[in-house]
């Protein structure tokens, strides 16, 4: 706890410090000149570096330097790798983690992974496996899954590994589409299966709840009580949640917490921005961050919205397309940019309004972007009418490749405050907490997973 303590202390004082880039949108880059901002030294650095020489500030580790950097930047860029959470997948979890046949099985699998994307049967697998090593470690009667949609997770837990799940989900919805799923699985199996390689389905409960802040641990415990139609609250279970969005993860750990049934808790957070703050929401009387005794009584503790948005970003994917010579693809942002500075002259009220995302390919000029950008929007008969200025912001599209890779080159630290924040409040609490790095960083930006067991 003292280490984290510690770390946390430091984390905050490097954005205390660079707060300033952290704060700052790509997209006023031109309206507010952000490249002036930068020290002299990095613009002079910068200004004609291959766009490619960029990745070594997002890189984890050593490698072959190509430039020499300024000072400040290789002095933050160790600063960083010693204070954030490794991003890199963790290897030797998999050595302890139990399998799961029926994944692999010939006509069952595609069951499992019906209609689902390669990054999400990515993270469901290793979550599965995860949270099935929890269960034999801790004997629990079953899990939760908060937040669970069509239950593929629970689908995986339940038929593949053997486990009772509770689905909490919120949309009646998506309940009836898993319910479907699963009759449909159950009828696949008894097709392709002897008996006895069923004989251990535990087909999930899925209940319509919403759950938030104020909902009591008595009606939780009631909840999944019905849901299970037990007898009596004399079991045990963990607590699960696959990308639970922004305040839910703080509602989930305060569950875990609060319920003297929960043994373990699983979960991998995300949409960071989406969570309340001291700031953003005064009003109420419990947030999603900083959850910490330490944190609350802290001066310098708020993470600003554009920080927590930037967290949220895929860096190493990032990286991938600087490395690549992609460098069409990475001119988006400048024509965002430039855009931004016409809804400014124009319609300065409406400054950071949503337009329709676009989708950049080789030779876009800026009007055909602009035209599509806001087709169907409140500014769709906005023109624009500086064609001069527009030519002149394009030219520096790498500048804009700079800053918003040097705002990413902070991206961890901010994940990472928020990681130790909400492990230190679980420690606090009494819990033995561990985060680790279970999924592919490139395929799963949002890889942590922060797992903790009662004393």
């Amino acid at each position: 706890m003292i280490n984290i303590k510690k770390k946390l202390s430091a984390c905050l004082d490097v954005v205390k410090k660079y707060e300033w880039l952290l704060d700052a949108y790509v997209l006023d880059f031109y309206v507010d000149d952000h490249w002036s901002k930068l020290p002299q030294s990095w613009r002079k650095q910068l200004e004609d570096l291959p766009v490619e020489h960029l990745s070594e500030l997002l890189q984890h580790s050593d490698g072959v330097a190509r430039v020499l950097w300024p000072l400040e930047l290789l002095a933050l860029r160790q600063v960083l790798r010693s204070l954030c959470i490794r991003r890199s997948q963790t290897k030797q979890i998999d050595v302890t983690l139990p399998s799961c046949p029926l994944l692999e099985h010939r006509k069952l699998k595609h069951m499992f992974m019906k209609c689902v994307k390669p990054k999400k049967s990515h993270e469901i697998k290793r979550m599965a496996a995860i949270c099935a090593r929890s269960c034999q470690e801790t004997s629990i009667s079953f899990v939760v899954d908060f937040g669970a949609g069509v239950g593929h997770l629970a689908r995986v837990l339940g038929y593949g590994y053997g486990i009772n799940v509770c689905c909490l989900e919120m949309q009646a919805a998506l309940n009836g589409q898993a319910l479907e799923i699963d009759a449909k699985l159950e009828s696949m199996a008894a097709k392709h299966l002897e008996d006895s390689e069923t004989i251990h389905f535990k087909r999930p409960a899925h209940l319509t709840q919403r759950l938030s802040s104020d909902t009591t641990p008595e009606q939780f415990i009631e909840s999944i009580r019905q849901a299970f139609q037990l007898s009596d609250s004399n079991f045990s279970f963990g607590i699960i949640g696959l990308h639970p969005c922004g305040d839910l993860s703080g509602t989930l750990m305060r569950m875990f917490l609060s319920c003297e049934q929960a043994k373990f808790l699983n979960f991998v957070g995300c949409c960071y921005q989406k969570m309340s703050t001291r700031a953003t929401h005064p009003q109420m009387k419990l947030h999603g961050y900083p959850l910490s005794s330490q944190l609350q009584s802290a001066d310098n503790s708020q993470l600003s919205y554009e920080a927590r948005e930037i967290a949220c970003h895929a860096m190493e994917l990032y990286s991938s397309r600087l490395q690549s010579g992609d460098y069409e693809y990475l001119k988006i942002h400048s024509l965002r940019a430039a855009a931004e500075r016409i809804i400014v002259q124009h319609l300065p009220e409406l400054r950071h309004s949503a337009l329709r995302n676009v989708k950049h390919v080789p030779g876009m000029s800026f009007n055909d972007y602009f035209q599509k950008a806001i087709e169907g929007t409140q500014f769709a008969l906005l023109q624009a009418t500086n064609p001069d200025q527009i030519e002149a912001d394009l030219l520096h599209w790498r500048r804009i490749v700079c800053f918003y890779t040097l705002r990413l080159m902070l991206a961890p630290l901010v994940e990472s405050i928020i990681l130790y924040d909400r492990a230190l409040f679980l420690l606090e609490n009494g819990c033995q907490v561990t985060i680790e790095s279970i999924f592919n960083p490139r395929i799963s930006p949002r890889n942590h997973i922060t797992s903790a067991i009662k004393n």
